[in-house]
């Protein structure tokens, strides 16, 4: 989870439409959802809470999640959700199932920001079935606790018993629990990336001796693209180092068709970063946070200060373009990019323009939300789950 101690696009324009909203104060304790609240399906009058564009509507799909953190929609829509404490849990038909994906509570460290962090599917799903997962491996006697990326082969709803594999084991953790990161996803180019926290040592983020602080990116077997960007510099498994100098990047995407990355980098004392994804990148922290002018590193694409205002906030979280197969929303939302705040629990996107080739300026879009963590587009259809009720929730539009 991102931790929430602590406004302008990088563009020809930059207009904020601004909502006066009263903010909701979010409680992210880690007995926050207790997991007991029914499979409903509600329409936007039970819910009550979202602010949304005239036309548009929020359908709570399912709730009971135990302290959700990531989502991801299988290829043959199914939607998978981590559940920090190591239970990846399955959607189906609109229900969730009773029975998860997989149980890792016994081997997943689950304090602080630790957990069942990401999942992601392979490019080659239809046929070989492989689910990655990134979560945080508990200490043992020998060994200090760890993130790692493993994977499962699926057979039907469960994973295949003795079908698990360790893809990378990441640096061992120190006593501090937070920055973790976790969220991968596949790139256009058949590679798994993944995005790492610096865990709360800053030092972590502009070494090559290390995996902290980084966007690392490796072959779906987990061996290391020689063409990566520090191939020749770093050693071991740090060749897999993709991008540097980031705090805590809880969230990325990749755009469907383009291949183009946005990252979402939590802040510390002053602002919230979305960066435009690069190979060989250095976004400076800890030398940075927000914007700046030093030609040595790539400053951010998009950021917003803290606060509790309806254009601030305290992490970003979430992440998704708006390039479905089929346009449900309006056509003016299409290469839009959307992005949550968990603390201040808006929505916003950044307003793509075909005429400039480039995102213009940022707009609101949902308000009243309870700390939503992660965002995707499936079916045309923007979809968010909320850390703060367990649930997983649809946003359409139904003029």
């Amino acid at each position: 989870m991102p931790d929430c101690r602590r406004t302008s696009v990088r563009s020809n324009s930059s207009m904020e439409v601004r909502f006066v909203l009263k903010r909701l104060l979010v409680v992210l304790s880690l007995a926050l959802v207790a997991g007991v609240l029914p499979v409903l399906l509600l329409e936007e009058d039970a819910l009550g809470a979202a602010t949304l564009p005239a036309g548009f509507k929020q359908t709570q799909i399912v709730s009971g999640l135990d302290r959700p953190t990531a989502m991801a929609f299988a290829p043959d829509g199914r939607l998978f959700v981590a559940e920090q404490g190591g239970r990846l849990r399955v959607v189906k038909g609109g229900k969730l199932l009773a029975t998860p994906f997989v149980d890792m509570r016994g081997v997943t460290d689950s304090t602080g920001e630790r957990g069942l962090l990401g999942i992601a599917f392979d490019p080659n799903f239809a046929t070989n079935k492989h689910v990655y997962v990134y979560h945080t491996l508990r200490a043992t006697s020998t060994s200090p606790a760890r993130n790692r990326i493993f994977r499962f082969t699926a057979n039907g709803d469960v994973y295949t018993p003795g079908s698990g594999r360790t893809i990378l084991d990441l640096d061992g953790l120190s006593a501090r629990t937070n920055h973790n990161g976790g969220a991968i996803h596949f790139g256009r180019d058949g590679k798994l990336y993944a995005a790492v926290g610096e865990n709360a040592t800053k030092e972590n983020a502009q070494t090559l001796t290390n995996l902290h602080g980084k966007m690392l990116r490796i072959n779906a077997d987990g061996t290391i693209p020689a063409d990566n960007p520090f191939y020749n510099r770093a050693s071991g498994k740090n060749r897999a180092i993709w991008a540097l100098g980031l705090r805590n990047p809880y969230s990325f995407a990749v755009q469907p068709g383009t291949g183009r990355m946005l990252i979402n980098d939590v802040g510390q004392d002053r602002y919230e970063e979305i960066n435009d994804g690069a190979s060989g990148a250095n976004y400076g922290w800890p030398l940075h946070e927000g914007p700046e002018s030093d030609p040595a590193y790539q400053g951010p694409l998009y950021w917003y200060g803290h606060g509790n205002t309806s254009s601030t906030g305290c992490a970003v979280t979430g992440g998704a373009f708006y390039n479905p197969r089929v346009v449900r929303f309006p056509g003016s939302y299409v290469g839009d990019y959307f992005f949550a705040d968990v603390c201040s629990g808006w929505i916003k996107r950044l307003d793509y323009d075909p005429a400039t080739g480039g995102f213009v300026r940022v707009l609101h879009f949902a308000s009243g939300l309870t700390a939503p963590v992660d965002l995707q587009v499936n079916d045309g259809n923007l979809y968010y789950l909320s850390r703060g009720n367990g649930s997983v929730n649809a946003i359409r539009y139904a003029p």
